[in-house]
C-alpha cells in the first residue's frame, strides 16, 4: 500500500533541496526541509493519540508552520479541518462537535476562549501562533524528521471543509485523497505548471482556492511560491518580477489595478493569472488585459467538488464564462424541477460528477442524497447555462448564495440572528454589487409594531456572533418585505431595489 495524496504532493520532494516557500522576510525553505519540518509535527500527533481517520482543526494565521501541519496530517492519515480564521467561539463549537475532532490547534490568544469549548467536547488545544511559535512547533522541535507515512487509499477521507447551508446550519464536506490529488493533477496540466514555476500565494489557506488549488497544484509541479500572509497590492507587486504566476479572487485584481505602478513591464515576466470564488467583471478583463497584455484565466469551482471548470490556457479565455469543464469531470446543465438535461442555451441547474466530487456531508445523510445523486452527479445549486461554443456561463446561484471577497455567505444564517435582535420582526439579507468584493450582504429589517430598532446595537451583536465577512455591510430598516403570492419573500425585488447602493 501506500498514501497517494502524500507520495503525489511532498514524499517525491524528500531531499529536495530546491526553493518551496519564498518568505516575505528573505528567508526560503526548501522542499525537503519543509518535508521534514511536516515530518517532526507528525510524529507529534501520533503522540497525542491521533489515529487515521481522526479528525484535526487548525484555525490559525496562515504560515508555513500551518501549511506543514496539513501535509503531517496527510502523511499520518489524520483528517484536517481548516477553519476561517474570523470565525467565532459560537461557529467554533458547532465545528468542533460536529466534526468531532480530536485536536483543535489555535492561537495562542484564542486558548481561553477556546480551551472551555474544547475540554466541554473532550478535545485537545494546542497553540499555533503568526509566526510559527507554539506547543505545538515546540513539541515537534524535539522529534525524528523522518515518519513513517501511514497507508491510505485513493478513497480514505483526507479533509473536511465546511460549507454553510441555507438553514443556517453548516455542513461538513468529505474530501477524499483522490477527490483533491485527481484535481491538483489536472490544473497542473491544463494550467502548464512546472517546476520552474514561482507562484504568489497570496490566497488565505482555509480553504478550497488557497490550499486544494493554489498550494496543491505547486506541490504537484514541484515548483515554489512566495508565501504572504496576505493580499497586499503594494508586496504583490514588489515580489511579482520574481514570479510566473498568481491566483486570486476578483479583488486582488481590482486592487493591482489601481495602482499606477502596475504595468506591461511589471508583469512582463508573468506566465499566468488565474481568477476564481467570485464572478469577474467583465469590465476588469477588459481593464486589466489593456493594462498587462495578459488575459484573466477564470474557472469555477465549490467546496464540494475542488474546481469543475476552467476557461483554456491555449484558446480564448472569454470574460463572463468560467471556460469548459475540465478533464475527466462531466458537467450538465437541468431542469430545476425534473432533472431533466437541457440543451444548450438554456438556463438550469449545473451538476458535475467526477473524481473530484466529494464523498458527501458528514454524518448529513439525508443532505447528501438530496445533493449527491446516486449515479455520482452532484447538484450545484448554480443557475448556468453552456453556450453555443461549449463555454460554461453561470448566471446565477440558488438558494441567494452571497459571495463577498471570494467567500461563501448563506443569508439564512444572518437573518437567523437578526430576527433574535430586540424591534425586529423579520429580516432578510441580500447581496448586492460592490465594487471591491464583488458583492456584499445587506439587511433589510421590518420593526415590529411601535419599535425603533437600535442598528449600532444590533450591528455589535452580530459582530459578536458571525465571522466578519458574515457582517452585513448596511442595515435597513424597511416597512415591509415584497412577498410573492404564496408569501416567499422575493430576494430578487430586493436585489433590484438596493442595486446601486455602492454604486
Amino acid at each position: 500500500m501506500a498514501n497517494p495524496l502524500y507520495d503525489a504532493l511532498f514524499g517525491k520532494h524528500e531531499g529536495k533541496d530546491t526553493p518551496f516557500l519564498h518568505m516575505l522576510d528573505g528567508t526560503t525553505l526548501t522542499h525537503a526541509s519543509f518535508v521534514r519540518n511536516a515530518a517532526r509535527i507528525a510524529h507529534v500527533l501520533t503522540s497525542l493519540g491521533l489515529e487515521p481517520g481522526d479528525r484535526l482543526a487548525m484555525q490559525v494565521e496562515k504560515s508555513a508552520e500551518a501549511l506543514a501541519l496539513y501535509a503531517a496530517c496527510v502523511q499520518a492519515g489524520v483528517i484536517f479541518l481548516p477553519l476561517n480564521t474570523a470565525y467565532t467561539a459560537d461557529e467554533l463549537s458547532y465545528f468542533i462537535e460536529n466534526s468531532g475532532a480530536k485536536v483543535v490547534v489555535c492561537d495562542s490568544a484564542a486558548v481561553p476562549v477556546l480551551e472551555p469549548i474544547a475540554d466541554r467536547l473532550g478535545a485537545r488545544v494546542e497553540t499555533m501562533d503568526a509566526d510559527g511559535t507554539g506547543t505545538l512547533t515546540t513539541s515537534a522541535a524535539g522529534q525524528p524528521d523522518t515518519f513513517m507515512t501511514v497507508d491510505r487509499t485513493k478513497d480514505d477521507l483526507a479533509a473536511f471543509l465546511y460549507t454553510s447551508g441555507t438553514t443556517g446550519r453548516s455542513k461538513g464536506a468529505m474530501l477524499t485523497q483522490d477527490n483533491l490529488l485527481s484535481n491538483a493533477t489536472v490544473l497542473a496540466t491544463e494550467w502548464r505548471f512546472t517546476a520552474d514555476d514561482v507562484l504568489i500565494h497570496a490566497l488565505p489557506i482555509f480553504h478550497t482556492h488557497g490550499l486544494f488549488v493554489a498550494t496543491n497544484v505547486s506541490l504537484v509541479a514541484g515548483g515554489a511560491m512566495i508565501f504572504m500572509p496576505k493580499f497586499d497590492a503594494a508586496t504583490v507587486l514588489d515580489r511579482m518580477p520574481e514570479a510566473t504566476a498568481l491566483m486570486g479572487v476578483p479583488t486582488f485584481y481590482t486592487r493591482l489595478l489601481d495602482e499606477p505602478r502596475f504595468t506591461r513591464d511589471l508583469a512582463a515576466g508573468m506566465r499566468l493569472f488565474v481568477s476564481g470564488s467570485a464572478p469577474l467583471l467583465a469590465e476588469t478583463h477588459v481593464r486589466f488585459e489593456e493594462r498587462t497584455g495578459h488575459r484573466i484565466l477564470e474557472r469555477y469551482g465549490m467546496t464540494e467538488t475542488n474546481m469543475n471548470t476552467s476557461n483554456p490556457y491555449d484558446g480564448e479565455r472569454r470574460a463572463g464564462t468560467v471556460g469548459f469543464p475540465l478533464p475527466g469531470v462531466e458537467l450538465k446543465v437541468c431542469d430545476p424541477e425534473t432533472g431533466a438535461d437541457l440543451p444548450r442555451g438554456e438556463i438550469g441547474v449545473i451538476e458535475v460528477r467526477g473524481p473530484n466530487v466529494f464523498k458527501g456531508y458528514w454524518q448529513m445523510p439525508e443532505k447528501t442524497a438530496a445533493e449527491l445523486r446516486e449515479d455520482g452527479f452532484f447538484i450545484t445549486g448554480d443557475l448556468g447555462m453552456i453556450d453555443a461554443e461549449g463555454y460554461v456561463v453561470i448566471v446565477g446561484r440558488n438558494k441567494d448564495l452571497v459571495i463577498s471577497g471570494g467567500f461563501n455567505i448563506y443569508p439564512k444564517e444572518i437573518e437567523l440572528v437578526l430576527d433574535d435582535q430586540p424591534g425586529v420582526l423579520e429580516s432578510a439579507v441580500i447581496g448586492v454589487p460592490h465594487p471591491d468584493f464583488g458583492e456584499t450582504p445587506v439587511g433589510l429589517l421590518v420593526a415590529e409594531a411601535g419599535a425603533t430598532p437600535d442598528l449600532d446595537a444590533i450591528a455589535a451583536d452580530v459582530a459578536g456572533k458571525l465571522a466578519r465577512f458574515k457582517h452585513p455591510r448596511r442595515l435597513i430598516v424597511v416597512d415591509a418585505l415584497p412577498r410573492n403570492t404564496m408569501g416567499k419573500v422575493q430576494k430578487n425585488v430586493l436585489r433590484e431595489t438596493y442595486a446601486g447602493l455602492f454604486a
